[in-house]
């Protein structure tokens, strides 16, 4: 059975407050568990406590839940990858999760800046743990803007979005070591780092891609060219 301390240890860590104090996170489901492997401070189930879907996330919880410990990555883990992905103020945790999962396919790090908290349990769910295995880092946009200038030395700089002379993605697969900057539907890039905008040509009557569908096609591109 869980403890009361337990209890009121899991109910903070769905607060980023709780989980930036603690240095701990909720992760859902068997298969997020899993990928969290030795990061796994224990676990719980509907077994061991009738408060079971109050402290998960979501109205269909699955049967088991752990807390763990936050990764720790350095700025270094994040350079090592030959893609940087930069994500400028996205809300969604199903999209942060959902390219998350991408990056860890298609060999990419990245960059959250002023966007849902990659810690949140919705992200880690919809992760399918992911974020335990992708290099990540949170900053302001003023720190991100001057690191990716710093980074802009030895990097290319592209942003994916919407723009009338927008290159093709082509563009992606002959640059070697690259940061791309994706921003929310709703808002776009804000970010005022310069770069090369790439457009992805689709039919007209769609009025724009989800940023995790666009996010895949460049991405996958990137990995076909350089594998």
């Amino acid at each position: 059975m869980l403890s009361l301390v337990k209890i009121n240890q899991i109910k903070l860590l769905h607060t980023n407050k709780g989980r930036d104090k603690s240095g701990l996170c909720l992760v859902e489901g068997e298969k997020s568990i899993a990928m969290a492997k030795d990061m796994v401070e224990y676990t719980f189930s509907v077994e061991d406590t009738e408060y079971f879907k109050e402290l998960v996330s979501t109205q269909a919880p699955q049967s088991i839940a752990a807390v763990a410990r936050i990764p720790q990555w350095a700025k270094l883990d994040i350079e090592k990858s030959r893609t940087i992905v930069v994500l400028d103020g996205v809300q969604d945790p199903g999209n942060v999760g959902t390219i998350l999962r991408l990056c860890s396919g298609f060999d990419a790090t990245v960059l959250a800046l002023e966007s849902v908290d990659i810690t949140n349990p919705k992200v880690i769910r919809s992760s399918a743990g992911a974020m335990f295995m992708v290099p990540w880092l949170k900053m302001n946009r003023p720190n991100g803007h001057a690191y990716l200038e710093k980074l802009s030395a030895s990097r290319k700089i592209f942003r994916l979005e919407k723009k009338s002379n927008g290159k093709n993605i082509e563009e992606l697969t002959t640059a070697s070591d690259i940061i791309l900057i994706a921003g929310s539907e709703g808002n776009g890039i804000i970010l005022d780092t310069t770069g090369t905008s790439i457009s992805i040509n689709h039919n007209k009557n769609l009025e724009s891609l989800n940023i995790s569908h666009a996010l895949a096609i460049a991405l996958h591109s990137r990995y076909q060219a350089h594998t």
